[in-house]
C-alpha cells in the first residue's frame, strides 16, 4: 500500500510539472551517464531559449534600417541599463549555439545513433544544424558595422557560382544587387521570426523521435537497470544548465561583443572575411574554382551525411564512443593524417601548384576546379583502400575514419583562414596579419 501511495503522489506531482513531462518516469541507467552525451542536446536547447529571450529584449531597442541599425546598437550598449551585458550574452550564446549543436551532431555520429530506426532523426538533426548556422548568419548582419556588412557581402557572393541561377540567387537573398536596406530587413525577419519558428517545430519533432526510438542510444551489452528520471536525470540537467549559464555570463562580463565602425559600402577592409563558420569554405576558395569550393564540395558533404544512415552496414555499433577500440585508434590516426596532409596540401597549393597557369587553354572550372578535385578524390580513395586493407575495417569503421578526416580538414582550413590569412588573403604568420 505504501508503494502504491508513493506512486500515486509521484503521478500527481508529474501531472503538475512540465519538466517531468519531458522524460519518461524511468530510464535505463546507462542513458543517464553524463559521459555518453555530455548533455550536448540539452545545452543546445538551453542556448536556443537563451537566444530567444535575449533576442526579444534586444528587439525593443533595435531598428532594422541602415540609417538607424548601428546607432540603435550603440544605444543598447551605452544608454540602456545592462544593454551591453544582454547583447554580450546574445552574441556569445549564439556562437556557442553553433559549436555545441555541431558537437551534438558529431556526438550522435561517434556513438552510432544514426542507424536504421534513428535515421530520420539523424536527418532532422542535420536540418537543425543547417538552420542554426543560418540563424547565426542572418543575425551577423544586424549590427550593420564593417565586420558584419563585408562578411555578409563575401558570403552571399559565393551564391553567384550556382550554375544558371547564381546571379538570381544573390539578388534574391540580398533583395537587390548589393547588400542594402532590403538585405537587412530580409535577414532581420528571418533571424527573428522565420528561422526560430522553424527551429522550434523541428526541435519538438526531434525530441519526439528520440523518445519514440527508446531514448538516448546505448550499447546492446549495457545493463537493463532502470533509474528514475527525477532526480537522477533532472538533477544532472539542472547542474549542466547552471554551469553553462555561469560560463556565458562570465564570458559576457569580461568580453564585449565586437562592434567595428559603421558599415561603409565604399570601403572594403583588407582582407574581407566571411563569418567564422564559413572560413573553411573561404579557404577552399584559395585552392579550388569557386563553384567547386563554395557549392559542389559543401553540397556533396551534406548529401553524404543524409545518405549515411541508408548505407548497408556490416555491423551496427550503437551506444559506444568511436564504435570500438579499433575505432578509437582509427579516429586518432585520421586526426593526425588529416592535420599533416591538409597543412602540407595548403602549402603546396599556395606555392607550387598552378593548374590555371599550366593549362591556360582549359576552362577555369576544369583547370582549377575539377582537376584538383579529381586528384583529392583519388588520394582519398587510395587512402581509404589502404586503411581498409591494413586495418581490416568494416563499413562503419571506414566511414568513421573518413568522417574524422573531413572534420579535421575543415578545422584546419578554418584555422588557416582565420589566423594565417592577411591582406590580400596571403599566407602569413598571425602576428604579421
Amino acid at each position: 500500500m505504501e508503494t502504491i501511495r508513493k506512486a500515486d503522489i509521484y503521478q500527481k506531482k508529474r501531472a503538475r510539472n512540465l519538466v517531468l513531462h519531458l522524460h519518461p518516469i524511468k530510464l535505463r541507467k546507462e542513458t543517464i551517464r553524463f559521459q555518453l552525451t555530455f548533455g550536448l542536446g540539452g545545452m543546445s536547447a538551453l542556448l536556443f531559449l537563451l537566444q530567444v529571450f535575449t533576442g526579444i529584449l534586444l528587439r525593443f531597442s533595435y531598428v532594422a534600417s541602415p540609417a538607424e541599425a548601428y546607432d540603435s546598437i550603440l544605444a543598447i550598449e551605452n544608454d540602456i541599463f545592462f544593454g551591453q551585458f544582454v547583447r554580450n550574452i546574445h552574441h556569445w550564446s549564439g556562437i556557442l549555439f553553433v559549436i555545441i549543436t555541431f558537437l551534438h551532431l558529431i556526438r550522435t555520429f561517434y556513438t552510432g545513433a544514426f542507424y536504421y530506426k534513428r535515421r530520420w532523426n539523424w536527418i532532422i538533426g542535420i536540418c537543425l544544424m543547417i538552420l542554426v548556422v543560418f540563424s547565426n548568419f542572418t543575425g551577423y548582419l544586424l549590427p550593420w558595422d564593417q565586420l558584419a556588412f563585408w562578411a555578409i557581402t563575401v558570403s552571399t557572393s559565393m551564391l553567384q557560382y550556382v550554375p544558371l541561377a547564381g546571379n538570381w540567387l544573390v539578388e534574391f537573398v540580398r533583395g537587390g544587387v548589393d547588400v542594402n536596406a532590403s538585405t537587412l530587413l530580409i535577414f532581420y525577419n528571418f533571424h527573428t521570426a522565420i528561422l526560430p519558428i522553424t527551429i522550434v517545430i523541428l526541435m519538438v519533432f526531434h525530441f519526439w523521435r528520440v523518445r519514440k526510438a527508446g531514448g538516448v542510444v546505448v550499447s546492446e551489452n549495457s545493463s537493463n537497470e532502470m533509474a528514475p528520471s527525477d532526480p537522477d536525470l533532472v538533477l544532472k540537467e539542472l547542474v549542466t544548465g547552471i554551469v553553462l549559464l555561469a560560463f556565458i555570463f562570465l564570458l559576457s562580463v569580461f568580453f564585449n561583443a565586437p562592434l567595428l565602425e559603421r558599415a561603409d559600402p565604399a570601403f572594403s577592409p583588407n582582407p574581407a572575411k566571411a563569418p567564422w563558420y564559413f572560413m573553411g569554405i573561404q579557404e577552399l576558395l584559395m585552392h579550388f574554382h569557386p563553384f567547386v569550393s563554395a557549392i559542389l564540395i559543401p553540397l556533396l558533404f551534406v548529401i553524404g551525411l543524409i545518405w549515411l544512415p541508408f548505407l548497408k552496414f556490416d555491423r551496427q555499433y550503437e551506444g559506444i564512443w568511436f564504435f570500438n577500440e579499433k575505432g578509437k585508434k582509427l579516429a586518432v590516426l585520421a586526426t593526425i593524417v588529416s592535420f599533416f596532409i591538409v597543412t602540407i596540401a595548403i602549402l603546396i597549393s599556395e606555392f607550387l601548384i598552378n593548374f590555371e597557369g599550366w593549362l591556360p587553354s582549359l576552362p577555369l572550372i576544369i583547370s582549377s576546379g575539377l582537376i584538383p578535385l579529381f586528384l583529392v578524390a583519388t588520394f582519398l580513395f587510395i587512402l581509404m583502400y589502404f586503411i581498409k586493407k591494413q586495418y581490416r575495417t568494416d563499413t562503419s569503421e571506414l566511414i568513421l575514419f573518413l568522417m574524422t578526416f573531413i572534420i579535421v580538414a575543415y578545422v584546419v582550413f578554418s584555422i588557416v583562414a582565420i589566423f594565417f590569412r592577411g591582406p590580400g588573403m596571403q599566407l602569413m604568420w598571425p602576428w604579421n596579419t
